[in-house]
């Protein structure tokens, strides 16, 4: 099953265009479009607090994954520029960390973070940023963050989301890069990986590869993705549909208490659970939608940022459910193989038509 909506938002075109698990060239409607394209990436040193990806091709949408290792502690924030990075006070953005109080900037020249009222410690993160870019105009960013906390599946991880602008209007970017605003060095690990998408992009060497797809023919309890390759950057979708309860989702069949989230439903109170599921969406009732992106490094704790359109009542009349998610698997030993999802409630199923994907690249 495909998501069309989304598909056009993240860039993949009316047919999906994306490589098969062998690495073969992209299927689809045979639009010819292609999806996300990596433009380039650059790696922490170790010994510099910024990480800059540079000659950047021009292209009308990017998409940013910023994976920061933390060798003291830091806050990443993201800068923008065309044959420099602009480090003058040109940027504007509003945040808000663990659902808290908004904090809003202006005239900004450390860049744009998305984790702000968050710690400022020595923990990873993974930061993704949506990136509009149009020579003549403002360039619009959203971000969202997942703070690790300590390690350990006791420290519920920490979630940032931001929008951001960089005032410029007379050139197009061709490079980014993510500042620590606490003038320490990043971990050598580190590394931010630049995608990007334009209307009429006609390649086939998209960054994601399709490694999973499930959906169900008949009733089940469970939805499985199956056992796929592992790769360091994961983005699974998932829509689920059922007459009653809710879900909980693992990885690689860990039914130990392994996981811990923050949550927030509807912009409220936030909530964090350590238990035995990577989520469990306990209110779904009749169907539920997810989007996630998630770094699955062996060694790291795997960080995963979701979002969620939940349904509890059919018709107009009745507005579905937002849910803004981060969770972490508390494995450092392996990476994320297989995800699936079990019905909370005995005697229940999954309807036909329910489904699951998954990309990945490294």
């Amino acid at each position: 099953m495909s998501f069309p909506f989304l598909q056009s938002y993240l860039g993949l075109g009316s047919g999906l265009q994306t490589k098969n698990a062998a690495g073969g060239g992209g299927g689809g409607g045979g639009s010819g479009i292609g999806g996300w394209v990596e433009l380039g990436r650059a790696s922490g040193t170790g010994s510099s607090q910024t990480i800059t990806v540079s000659s950047l091709a021009n292209k009308r949408y990017y998409l940013v994954l910023s994976h920061c290792i933390s060798s003291a502690n830091i806050a990443p924030a993201m800068r923008l520029g065309n044959g420099s990075v602009d480090t003058g006070s040109n940027y504007a953005w509003r945040s808000s960390g663990n659902g808290g109080v908004e904090n809003v900037y202006g005239n900004q020249s450390e860049g744009m973070r998305c984790d702000d009222n968050i710690a400022n410690d020595n923990n990873d993160r993974l930061n993704t940023w949506y990136v509009s870019n149009f020579a003549s105009k403002e360039k619009l960013m959203i971000g969202h963050s997942i703070n690790r906390n300590s390690v350990g599946v006791g420290n519920a991880p920490r979630r940032g989301e931001a929008v951001g602008k960089w005032a410029n209007t007379s050139s197009a970017l061709d490079r980014i890069q993510i500042n620590n605003t606490q003038n320490t060095a990043f971990g050598s690990d580190s590394e931010v990986v630049v995608l990007g998408y334009d209307p009429a992009d006609t390649h086939s060497n998209n960054f994601w590869t399709e490694l999973a797809s499930t959906t169900l023919t008949s009733d089940s309890s469970t939805i499985s993705s199956g056992t796929f390759t592992a790769k360091k950057y994961l983005w699974f979708q998932y829509y689920t549909r059922q007459t009653t309860g809710g879900f909980t989702l693992r990885a690689n069949g860990d039914s130990g208490s392994n996981y811990h989230r923050r949550f927030s439903g509807d912009g409220g109170a936030e909530n964090t659970a350590t238990s035995a599921q990577l989520w469990g969406d306990y209110n779904a009732g009749k169907a539920s939608f997810g989007n996630w992106f998630g770094v699955n490094t062996s060694s790291k704790e795997k960080l995963f940022i979701g979002h969620v359109n939940e349904v509890t009542t059919t018709g107009a009349g009745t507005a579905p459910s937002r849910i803004e998610v981060v969770m972490k698997w508390a494995n450092t030993s392996s990476q994320v193989t297989s995800l699936a999802f079990n019905l909370r409630d005995a005697g229940t199923n999954f309807l036909a038509g329910s489904c699951i994907k998954v990309w990945g690249s490294d």
